[in-house]
């Protein structure tokens, strides 16, 4: 993992777009956010492509905005932070952005889990798992309070132009999967856990992990006929809005997975089976037990959604 470019202000906005590194107040932790410009990609992939799913086609072009992306997923380092809380004490003095003004007291935060969501497979370094949507909309939440600055899940369509970093094949790498180990954790190398973040390659954008290590959270509803409505047009920063807490799109796959997760078109849904293990009445909206499969990376837009649109992403109704 490389840490780029400080922090140099919102005199970027507008104007030219360059990495950063955000700091988290009260702390010496660091997340670092890359550049990735606006442009137009077609999303989805074609019929010819080896392991192609039906929810993945049509193939259709959209058009992105300018945003950046955090470098890597959400650590333990990060994440535990947000569940503790302890730092809240240093939003006032701390905040440098002026693109959110939001109490944090107001922010609800996720409950402490009653076992060890990291499984005993790492903390330091490592990304957090097994948190619900809601919970990682939250960290979003928390975070922009904490530093002044818009953070939000990617949408899927960010996402997957994200992932693709400019390229067209299954991979952002290529079309060949044995040359995944590279870079990848998944489920032949993996060793039967995540690892810590930032190890493996970057794809051509400088993200790390966006194919393996934990499958990533992004902000729409799942459905498998959503690319329909799409075909043969030129849509705009599409966002599929939730109406139900299952099933919501789940991206990259993970070091559970099989090569064929991890391409850049791959797609996933979210279930209530997730939760099936968590023992509490009602399960938690916090947590899903049975999936330390999954994770999240933050992304902010260049252009500062209105206060209402950003209520929207930080909604109490998703999980």
């Amino acid at each position: 993992m490389r840490f780029v470019i400080l922090f140099m202000g919102l005199s970027l906005i507008g104007r030219s777009q360059e990495n950063y590194v955000q700091s988290i107040p009260g702390t010496d932790k660091t997340l670092t956010m890359v550049a990735i410009p606006g442009g137009q990609f077609v999303m989805g992939s074609p019929k010819t492509e080896q392991n192609h799913f039906a929810d993945e086609a049509p193939q259709h072009t959209v058009q992105i905005a300018p945003f950046w992306m955090a470098e890597v997923e959400i650590s333990w380092d990060l994440y535990t932070l947000f569940m503790e809380r302890e730092l809240d004490v240093y939003q006032k003095q701390g905040v440098t952005g002026s693109e959110v003004a939001l109490d944090v007291d107001g922010v609800s935060g996720a409950t402490t889990p009653y076992v060890d969501m990291s499984f005993g497979m790492g903390t330091d370094g490592y990304p957090a798992v097994c948190m619900t949507q809601l919970a990682a909309v939250k960290f979003c939440q928390w975070l922009s309070a904490m530093t002044g600055n818009f953070y939000r899940l990617p949408t899927e369509a960010e996402w997957e132009y994200a992932c693709r970093a400019g390229t067209t094949t299954a991979y952002s790498f290529g079309d060949k999967p044995e040359d995944l180990g590279d870079y990848a954790w998944f489920a032949d190398n993996a060793g039967d856990t995540y690892q810590k973040v930032g190890q493996k390659k970057p794809n051509p954008w400088g993200l790390y992990d966006m194919h393996g290590n934990v499958a990533e959270w992004t902000l729409d509803a799942y459905a498998t006929t959503t690319y329909q409505a799409r075909k043969g047009q030129t849509t705009d920063n599409p966002f599929v809005v939730p109406t139900q807490t299952y099933p919501r799109v789940v991206r990259g796959g993970s070091w559970m997975d099989s090569p064929r997760s991890l391409r850049s078109a791959a797609r996933r849904g979210s279930s209530k089976k997730w939760k099936q293990r968590d023992p509490q009445i009602p399960k938690s909206k916090w947590w899903h037990t049975d999936a330390p499969f999954v994770g999240f990376r933050v992304v902010r837009p260049v252009k500062t959604p209105t206060v209402d649109e950003q209520h929207t992403y930080w909604n109490e109704n998703t999980q």
